[in-house]
């Protein structure tokens, strides 16, 4: 009889989604309870690094922000836990009340909500997509790279099928967006 191997993280939907950031991935990615914790273990794959510091940024500069193209990256490659420590980051230096801010919260919780539902807890996966659907609500149809409007709609169609796996962000990286 085979030996069944349970995948212990995540992949990415589309392996070859095109990549923002020139940054390396981290060895792994990191689940609770199934795999070393990045900082609080010595073989973590972020021991030894501080939290993420990122330099605040205009938002029609997101462009040149690598924290903000490396968090998309990770979300779209499934480093689920990961991105929410980038984007918290950005969060916090935005400034959480901001629209900004609630820009990067809404993605926070479309990270978690991803990482939940990985991890077997859907109705807490449920409740994180609806709230970072929420909050991206509140931002203008089109901000920092990202067509809002296309992305909550495609983000309400997987709350109607019960989804798998929220869409991946696209970026819009041409000049004028």
């Amino acid at each position: 009889m085979p030996i069944s191997l349970a995948v212990t993280e995540p992949q990415p939907p589309d392996p070859s989604w095109p990549r923002y950031s020139a940054r390396t991935f981290p060895s792994y990615r990191f689940v609770p309870g199934n795999n070393q914790h990045p900082r609080r273990k010595p073989e973590g794959h972020s021991q030894g690094f501080g939290e993420p510091d990122p330099t605040p940024f205009a938002p029609e500069q997101w462009r040149e922000s690598d924290d903000y193209c490396y968090g998309v990256d990770l979300y779209n490659y499934a480093y689920w836990w990961e991105c929410h420590e980038v984007f918290e980051a950005l969060w916090h230096v935005a400034g959480r009340q901001s629209d900004q801010g609630n820009f990067f919260q809404g993605l926070i919780q479309l990270a978690a909500a991803n990482l939940k539902l990985f991890m077997g807890n859907h109705q807490a996966a449920q409740n994180l997509l609806h709230s970072g659907l929420v909050r991206l609500q509140r931002v203008p149809e089109f901000y920092m790279g990202l067509d809002v409007a296309g992305f909550t709609n495609d983000l309400r169609q997987c709350i109607m099928r019960s989804y798998e796996q929220a869409p991946p962000i696209r970026l819009a990286m041409s000049i004028g967006k």
